[in-house]
C-alpha cells in the first residue's frame, strides 16, 4: 500500500524582527500517521503549526497541506484541517452539547445533532453534555475542544501541546483518543514537550532546535543515534556497590547508594561488558542483578540538543 503525503514542508523560514525562529526546515508527513514535532520552549513548534494552519505566513520557503499551498490556497487548507491549541477554545457559558452544536451550525453540517451525540459518546462526555463547560475539568475541556475541531471530519488534526497541564489519567485518556484518530485515517500533527508522549504515539518524530530540524526518524531510529549504552548493576548492600565503583573508575560510572545500583556507561560491546563482570568476579564482588539500560527518547533529545548547542556556542 502506497502512502500519500499529507504535509510537505520545503525550506521554510520565519523571523520575528531580528530573531530567526525557523531556518530552512524541511520535512514531510504521511497520510494517516502521527507526526510529533519536539523542541524546547521557543524552538519554533507553535510557529510551524501556525504556518501550516494558515494563521501565519512564512518569510521564505513553501508548505503544502493536503496538496494545497498554505499561502496561495489557504481557503482549501482550512477546509481540510482542524486545530487544537494549547488553551481550549470553548465557551464556558454554554454546555458541552451547545458548544458542539454551535460549531456544527457554523459549518452548515447536515445531521448536526446526530454528529454531536456521536462525538460526545466518543470523547466520553455524554454524562456532562448538558452541563456548563465552566464546570468541566481541564481534561474534559481539552476533549471537548478536540471534539469541536473534528466536526466535519478533517483530514489533518493539528494538536499544539494537547496534554499540557493535564493530570496523568487525563493525559493517558488523550493518548488513546489521538491513537484512535490515526487509526480512523486522520493524520495527526502533534507538538509536545513530553518526550514519553512522542515515544508512545508518534510514527515519525522531528526534533526542532534553534530553528532547525536537527534529527528525524522513528523513536527506535533516534535511540540508535546514541553511541553509548549504559548497564545497571545492583548489589545487596552499599559496601559492595562502593567496591564496584572503585574497581570501575576508568569507566564512566555512578552509584545510587540508596538503591545499591551502579550505572556504568559502555560502548555496548560484549568485550566491555565481559571486562566489567570479570573485574567484579575476580575481586569477589557479587552482582545481584545485571541489566542493559535501553536509551530513552529523553536521553536522545538531551544529547542531540546539548551537542547542537555546544557546537553553535563554539562558532
Amino acid at each position: 500500500m502506497i502512502q500519500s503525503t499529507a504535509i510537505s514542508v520545503n525550506g521554510l523560514e520565519k523571523s520575528y524582527k531580528n530573531l530567526k525562529v525557523l531556518n530552512k526546515i524541511n520535512f514531510s508527513v504521511q497520510s494517516g500517521s502521527i507526526f510529533a514535532l519536539l523542541g524546547s520552549n521557543g524552538a519554533g513548534k507553535t510557529t510551524t503549526i501556525k504556518i501550516l494552519s494558515t494563521l501565519l505566513k512564512p518569510d521564505k520557503g513553501s508548505a503544502q497541506v493536503c496538496g494545497f499551498d498554505v499561502v496561495r490556497r489557504p481557503d482549501k487548507v482550512r477546509e481540510e484541517i482542524s486545530l487544537t491549541g494549547q488553551n481550549a477554545a470553548v465557551d464556558n457559558v454554554l454546555t458541552g452539547r451547545e458548544n458542539l452544536r454551535l460549531i456544527g451550525k457554523l459549518r452548515h453540517l447536515p445531521d448536526v445533532n446526530k454528529k454531536v451525540d456521536a462525538l460526545l459518546e466518543k470523547f466520553d462526555l455524554m454524562e456532562a453534555a448538558d452541563r456548563q463547560v465552566a464546570t468541566y475539568s481541564g481534561g474534559m475541556r481539552r476533549r471537548l475542544d478536540l471534539a469541536m475541531g473534528l466536526l466535519g471530519t478533517p483530514a489533518i488534526a493539528f494538536l499544539d501541546e494537547p496534554t499540557t497541564g493535564l493530570d496523568p489519567q487525563s493525559r493517558i485518556a488523550m493518548w488513546k483518543i489521538i491513537k484512535d484518530l490515526s487509526q480512523s485515517g486522520i493524520t495527526v500533527f502533534l507538538t509536545t514537550q513530553y518526550l514519553e508522549e512522542a515515544d508512545q504515539l508518534a510514527d515519525q518524530i522531528a526534533i526542532l532546535n534553534q530553528g532547525k530540524i536537527v534529527a528525524e526518524g522513528t523513536a527506535a531510529e533516534l535511540k540508535k543515534l546514541l553511541p553509548l549504552k549504559p548497564i545497571e548493576l545492583k548489589f545487596l548492600d552499599e559496601k559492595e556497590g562502593r567496591s564496584a565503583l572503585d574497581l570501575l573508575r576508568d569507566y564512566n560510572a555512578s552509584l545510587d547508594a540508596e538503591n545499591q545500583t551502579l550505572t556504568v556507561t559502555t560502548d555496548g560491546s560484549i568485550r566491555q561488558m565481559m571486562d566489567i563482570l570479570n573485574r567484579l568476579e575476580n575481586a569477589d564482588v557479587w552482582v545481584a542483578e545485571f541489566a542493559q539500560k535501553l536509551p530513552t527518547l529523553e536521553d536522545v533529545f538531551l544529547t542531540i540538543i546539548g551537542n547542537k548547542q555546544g557546537k553553535d556556542d563554539e562558532k
